[in-house]
């Protein structure tokens, strides 16, 4: 993996930065393509289930919290997140921007690391990478591995700081960058410090979350080539694994 600078870094530095950071979840039920995605079971498992048992293997992380919306719909969203013990919040359905960063400042965190409740395979230690340059940079507004799509979809992290994001909600966003939530950081890089966390192999064309039945279907023969407890599988191993599903493509 290696670092690159979006935005001006003159002046940049490495300095251990106490903080909190905090894993916040987007996940709601109304799926397009495939609803209620998040709480299908696999193999005994749902989907988030396979992912918060990955998140609380993170060494780096103060917490996670589920960030769902306040539509009856998602009500199991709050139930799951009472049986498991993780915090909830609650907010808007559509200004997904705004629900992230009500779950945040609920939790009293300074940072957040947004996460997609479809990606169950998620590397631990790749959240933890991630937050460790953030920790280590001098105040970034955000640390992402999806600037250049170079990690397989279901391996989406950004490290976003909740000051830089409060301040573009409160500047005003469009109905997409309020659901995208990130896109005003791509849109002006030049406005922030943005660093991006680009793998060696391009591996963007890989399909690691689940979207589509034809996702579901696949995870399920993914787990059938890995040992339990699955959350200890990195991302190697999992892309090793895929390209034996398929044939040896990437």
């Amino acid at each position: 993996m290696q670092l690159v600078y979006l935005s001006q870094n003159d002046g940049w530095s490495r300095c251990e930065i106490e903080m909190k950071i905090v894993s916040v979840i987007q996940a709601r039920m109304s799926s397009r393509r495939l609803p209620g995605k998040i709480l299908r079971m696999v193999r005994g498992r749902s989907m988030l289930t396979y992912l918060t048992e990955r998140l609380r293997h993170c060494r780096q992380l103060d917490g996670i919290v589920l960030a769902t919306s306040r539509e009856e719909s998602d009500d199991p969203v709050v139930a799951f997140a009472e049986t498991t013990g993780l915090p909830c919040y609650r907010g808007s359905l559509d200004d997904v921007a705004s629900r992230l960063l009500g779950a945040a400042d609920e939790a009293g965190a300074q940072a957040l690391v947004r996460i997609s409740g479809d990606s169950p395979l998620i590397d631990s230690t790749l959240v933890d990478r991630l937050v460790s340059v953030f920790r280590e940079s001098d105040r970034p507004d955000l640390v992402t591995n999806v600037a250049r799509r170079t990690f397989p979809k279901g391996q989406s992290i950004e490290v976003v700081s909740v000051e830089a994001l409060r301040t573009r909600v409160l500047d005003g966003m469009s109905p997409t960058e309020k659901e995208h939530v990130t896109e005003s950081f791509y849109k002006h890089p030049d406005g922030g410090r943005i660093i991006s966390i680009e793998h060696t192999e391009l591996l963007g064309d890989m399909q690691l979350s689940v979207d589509t039945a034809e996702d579901m279907s696949r995870l399920e023969a993914l787990l059938d080539l890995l040992d339990e407890p699955y959350w200890r599988h990195g991302l190697a191993e999992i892309v090793a694994a895929q390209r034996r599903l398929d044939g040896g493509r990437a």
